[in-house]
Order: C-alpha cells, then structure tokens, then sequence
C-alpha cells in the first residue's frame, strides 16, 4: 500500500470525507457504492464492481433474480452443465 499522506477524522456520524484527489485517481462519483475490506487492523475501500456471486467473473455480469451473475454461468444454469 501507498501512503498519500493525507489524514482525515471520522465525524460524529462515523464519516469520513475522501479528499477529491483520491476521488478523481480512482473515478469515484458521487453516489458511487464503495465496498469495505478489513485486514487485521487495516480498512480497505474499493470501488464496487459487481462480480458473478459462481465465478467472481465481472464480464458480461448482469442481475439475475437479485444476484449477479456473468452470461457463461447462466448459460450453464441455463443447460444443466451443474458440477459439484
């Protein structure tokens, strides 16, 4: 990990406001959603991008029945080629 240098303190809501720099070098938009890792002692953000929930694939992702799901498994699904 790289350090920016940049400090910030959480408000009394539990906030944290990412400087626009960082916004700007990871494109993150307002209203972006922002998945939460923890490593130990370490908080992690990423920029969510949805993965099929089968293979972790983000190509051709797309919701199904509230889960996403890429074309190559629902294809699968879709042609009984389940293993176990």
């Amino acid at each position: 990990m790289k350090s920016t240098g940049i400090v910030r303190r959480i408000d009394e809501l539990g906030r944290i406001v990412l400087p626009i720099e960082i916004r700007k070098n990871l494109s993150l938009c307002s209203k972006d959603a922002v998945e939460i890792f923890v490593n130990e002692d370490t908080i992690v953000l990423k920029k969510y991008e949805p993965a099929c929930i089968f293979c972790g694939s983000m190509d051709d992702a797309k919701l199904f029945r509230g889960k996403i799901i890429c074309e190559k498994c629902l294809d699968e699904l879709k042609n009984g080629d389940v293993k176990n």
